[in-house]
């Protein structure tokens, strides 16, 4: 839960895909902060009612976060009715499994689009408008896929570790400006994207309120990276230094290559459908 010592008081955040999930759970943990919130997503309708509910001075609307024009306008409506952005948080993504080889080029296009060329569009408007005011924070959500290749989600993990590479990158450009880069990197989260997944032994399965928390957190203290369950930080660099083999033996011996590999694809169908647009 969000620690009542991390204020946020009159603070404009940005949340991309904010109309359900880790993008909600945080928009309330903002708002309880104190600071004022516009939810992007492709539900406009769900993001208006979403903003609604959290009470007057926020809002909601429509967002494609793969085409820049609908950004721009999100961002530009954002600073016209919320007020000048402090923060951006990139969080809508997809997340459809299956072998590479059964992977449709319009499934790819889509991951791709949104799980990464989103995040890249949203960090160029935000570097724009941030730099000039030497302040602000843009908050990239990523996972613990960018750091470990799960067999059975080959192209989401590509798109999380390119995800995790840009905000190292961005961190290193933005230097000595004033504005700070947070890549935030969850395990499982019970979520709808997150429907029928396993879990690596020993991992457990976060609640969206646990990574909205500490995006907070983050935000308050100025926090570069965020590892969810934070004891994850400690078990990737000592693997990292094992040869290809050595990291495949540990990948098995903590049942994480069944991760996204088997997956429940009956609880996962409905939101496939719905994320491929095919539904």
């Amino acid at each position: 839960m969000t620690e009542q010592t991390h204020r946020l008081d009159g603070q404009v955040v940005a949340i991309t895909g904010g109309a359900g999930g880790i993008g909600l759970a945080t928009a309330k943990a903002l708002v309880s902060a104190g600071a004022k919130v516009s939810l992007g997503d492709l539900d406009e309708a769900a993001a208006e009612q979403a903003a609604d509910q959290l009470g007057h001075g926020n809002i909601g609307g429509h967002l494609d976060v793969t085409d820049m024009a609908s950004f721009e306008a999100f961002a530009e409506r954002t600073e016209a009715e919320v007020g000048l952005l402090d923060v951006l948080i990139n969080n809508a993504g997809v997340m459809i499994l299956g072998p590479l080889e059964d992977e449709p080029e319009a499934i790819t296009a889509v991951s791709v689009g949104v799980n990464l060329t989103g995040v890249i569009n949203g960090t160029k408007i935000a570097m724009k408008r941030m730099k000039p005011r030497a302040r602000g924070r843009i908050i990239n959500v990523a996972s613990q896929a960018g750091k470990v290749g799960f067999p059975g989600g080959a192209t989401y993990c590509a798109t999380k570790f390119a995800v995790v590479g840009l905000c190292e990158a961005v961190r290193n450009e933005l230097r000595g400006t004033g504005v700070g880069v947070t890549c935030v990197m969850p395990g499982p989260v019970d979520t709808e994207l997150g429907a029928g997944i396993g879990n690596a032994r020993g991992v457990e399965t976060l609640r969206p309120e646990d990574v909205a928390g500490a995006m907070v957190r983050a935000i308050a203290k100025g926090e570069s990276e965020v590892w969810l369950p934070r004891k994850t930080r400690f078990l990737q660099p000592p693997t990292s230094l094992l040869p290809a083999g050595g990291r495949d033996f540990m990948l098995r011996a903590f049942n994480a290559d069944k991760v996204l590999a088997k997956a429940d694809t009956a609880r996962r169908a409905e939101y496939e459908r719905k994320v491929s647009g095919d539904g």
